[in-house]
């Protein structure tokens, strides 16, 4: 029985046969009856004889000791209210600030420049055009954008980036295109772009759409948010970020 513990269930599907398994074992079945899906760890959850397995890197879901389903929803502890799936998917989308590589971005002071926030930014994703509307929004805030081309759903989007990361004033640059739609001038000097590299650290935060961002606090982000969440999330990370620098 599960104790303190209510499995509310937004899904829950049938997926094989039972077998009595570990970890590895769980891992072996569920790579053969989830083919695509990137298995992270798995470990035995402290509730309902269940192990707890974390998806694509962001999201976790739970099984049986068998691999017979998979439960997806929330996970209550019934004495603190708390959803321990929702806290572990906070845990889980978190990416170090401070390992970011700062100088391969188009780095934009505003006001002071006392908050920072990264954004990870594809030139022709529409939803990026619609956050650095509200990115225009917010002051005193350094904005690190990390120019990041899907190339399979945007063929042009390399091209514009280049032109931005190439051009005299990337920032003024990059505000121009993603605002007003005006391409910089190509640039005759010779120009190396840090797209591989971006696309690394990209892939080890799980970032794999845009617009992404992140926090100095190491929170991240997908998707388009309105300027007062992204106040509120700089708010957020601003007490932290201040403490690591006063150990400095």
């Amino acid at each position: 029985m599960l104790k303190r513990t209510v499995l509310a269930l937004s899904l829950f599907t049938t997926i094989g046969a039972a077998h009595s398994a570990n970890q590895d074992e769980i891992r072996k079945l569920l790579t053969e009856r989830m083919p695509g899906a990137q298995l992270g760890a798995i470990t035995k959850a402290p509730y309902g004889g269940l192990y707890e397995v974390v998806l694509n890197g962001l999201n976790v879901f739970y099984t049986d000791e068998n691999a017979n389903v998979a439960i997806i929803g929330k996970v209550i502890d019934l004495k603190t209210n708390k959803d321990l799936v929702e806290a572990r998917t906070q845990e889980l989308q978190h990416v170090d600030f401070a390992s970011l590589p700062l100088d391969k971005a188009i780095v934009k002071v505003k006001g002071n420049g006392s908050r920072k926030v990264a954004v990870f930014s594809d030139p022709e994703c529409p939803f990026c055009q619609e956050l650095e509307k509200e990115l225009a929004k917010v002051s005193d805030v350094t904005i690190y954008t990390f120019l990041f081309p899907l190339v399979e759903i945007h063929p042009d989007a390399e091209r514009k980036a280049k032109l931005v990361w190439c051009a005299e004033d990337r920032a003024k640059a990059w505000d121009e295109l993603m605002l007003q739609g005006k391409e910089p001038t190509a640039s005759e000097k010779p120009c190396e772009v840090p797209f591989q590299a971006i696309q690394e650290i990209a892939k080890k935060a799980w970032i794999s759409g845009t617009p992404g961002l992140v926090f100095a606090d190491g929170k991240l982000v997908p998707g388009v948010i309105k300027s007062f969440q992204i106040e509120r999330n700089l708010g957020a990370s601003q007490p932290k970020a201040a403490a690591v620098q006063s150990k400095n």
